[in-house]
């Protein structure tokens, strides 16, 4: 039966209007925007949201879900070191922690946390692969599979980006910390990820596959010619770390004599369906690079800043013509509207003015932000989403208006408020395909994930 959602204020890509209408088919599409006014359809329900301002879904191309689990514990030097790399073993030593059954209750949290965030879509960047002894399951695809389940289970779509991992780095020794991920044959990743494809195939857009290659560091030239090659034969998204951190480009610089976007340059790998998971460390050549392919940057500051990995000059890419997309990452937070935050803070800082994303071209700063969190993300991930109009899914958050942190805002300047000042209590309602996860800012199933989330914690505290 078709459904009609009648909030307050809805946000139709410019701007919030007034009595307006979204008219959702019993497939969960958009089928009109119209006056709230006009008469019902027979046999439609109709679904009131007084108090309510709706906007589309936002999206997360980033995350790893299983780092939700060292979340806390790795906010000090004697736990975790001084930088990254040292960081990168504590995270380690939680991804070898878990079983297959474990890290779907870890994914399910961290997927619960995600919508009620107003996130409807994440791209997983998937890379434990194995068992905790580096042994392969019967199925290679087991824990894919569980994190696709989590997904299906809290309602919300997933790109599951299964990731390629064959080596520790250039001269580097094969580390233990690594062995869950790795598969060191691109044939094996090629026939893995396919097989994937193909249990994904009656998904009906609510799960789908990419391709990606952790980094140059992490997979060498000749395997990753030939996985991007049929990423690209098959028409899929290709999401890479590149750049994230200064040590990187050296170690690329001293195998390949160029720095890894000049690689991807080379090799034709940049293109539309390519997405720089950080891309921090890059030269004003390579950022022109970026631009003429109409790749994408990966944006994660919550995570950047949690890290110490610096500051992207999303000024000039954007200047550049570079769309920019938001990622979770290591899920220390969960909120892509900190992520936009964050991006034109950062720049603030560094330059010492305001507004400076303000001065790319005309589009209005919150707007330009927020498309970052949506429809900028839709494109990253090859998903059906990002905007509400006919023909898109009906993917959609909604924010109580008399939430004290955004309280008494008028309907121009709502999006500015939301982008800036939003609390997450003020998300209410959280839609996929036209079906509602969250009601009144609850998920039907919270109480036991985060019950058994807990218990999980608990019991697994002090394994290596």
């Amino acid at each position: 039966m078709a459904v009609i959602y009648q909030p307050e204020l809805l946000y139709t890509g410019t701007r919030f209007e007034l009595n307006k209408a979204l008219v959702v088919s019993d497939d969960g599409l958009i089928t009109a925007i119209r006056d709230a006014n006009q008469p019902s359809d027979a046999g439609a329900g109709v679904v009131y949201l007084p108090g309510r301002a709706m906007l589309p879904g936002m999206i997360d191309v980033h995350s790893h879900s299983f780092q939700r689990t060292i979340r806390g514990t790795v906010e000090s030097r004697l736990k975790a070191g001084p930088d990254f790399w040292s960081w990168r073993d504590a995270m380690y030593r939680a991804a070898g922690r878990f079983t297959p059954d474990e890290l779907y209750t870890v994914a399910r949290m961290a997927f619960l946390e995600m919508a009620l965030a107003g996130i409807t879509t994440v791209g997983e960047f998937h890379y434990v692969h194995r068992d905790r002894d580096g042994s392969a399951y019967e199925n290679p695809n087991e824990i894919a599979l569980q994190i696709i389940r989590a997904a299906k289970d809290i309602g919300i779509r997933i790109a599951l980006l299964r990731v390629a991992y064959v080596r520790a780095g250039y001269n580097k020794p094969a580390d233990p910390g690594q062995r869950r991920f790795i598969e060191p044959h691109p044939q094996q990743f090629l026939n893995n990820t396919a097989a994937l494809r193909r249990d994904l195939a009656s998904s009906s857009g609510l799960a789908w596959v990419g391709v990606a290659p952790h980094s140059i560091r992490a997979v060498p030239l000749h395997y990753l010619r030939e996985i991007t090659a049929w990423a690209h034969a098959e028409q899929l998204p290709v999401h890479m770390h590149v750049a994230e951190q200064p040590a990187e480009n050296a170690a690329c610089l001293e195998e390949y004599g160029a720095t890894p976007f000049a690689v991807l340059d080379r090799e034709g790998i940049l293109d539309a369906r390519f997405t720089a998971i950080h891309g921090i460390h890059l030269s004003p050549g390579e950022i022109a690079a970026v631009g003429r392919a109409n790749a994408i940057i990966g944006a994660c500051p919550t995570t950047e800043r949690n890290l110490g990995d610096g500051i992207l000059p999303a000024d000039e890419l954007m200047r550049a013509g570079v769309r920019i997309a938001f990622g979770s990452d290591s899920l220390t937070q969960i909120d892509p509207l900190e992520d936009a935050r964050e991006l034109e803070y950062n720049l603030r800082l560094q330059k010492l003015e305001r507004a400076v994303l303000d001065t790319v071209d005309e589009e209005p700063l919150a707007q330009r932000l927020f498309a970052c969190a949506t429809r900028n993300g839709a494109a990253s991930l090859s998903g059906p989403s990002g905007n509400l109009e006919a023909g898109k899914p009906a993917d959609f958050f909604t924010v109580a208006l008399d939430d004290p942190s955004i309280a008494g805002t008028n309907p121009d300047e709502l999006l500015a408020s939301i982008v800036f000042g939003l609390s997450k209590t003020a998300i209410r309602d959280v839609a996929v395909n036209g079906r509602i996860l969250v009601q009144d800012g609850h998920h039907p199933d919270q109480e036991e994930i985060v019950r058994d989330y807990t218990e999980l914690m608990r019991t697994s505290a002090g394994r290596a």
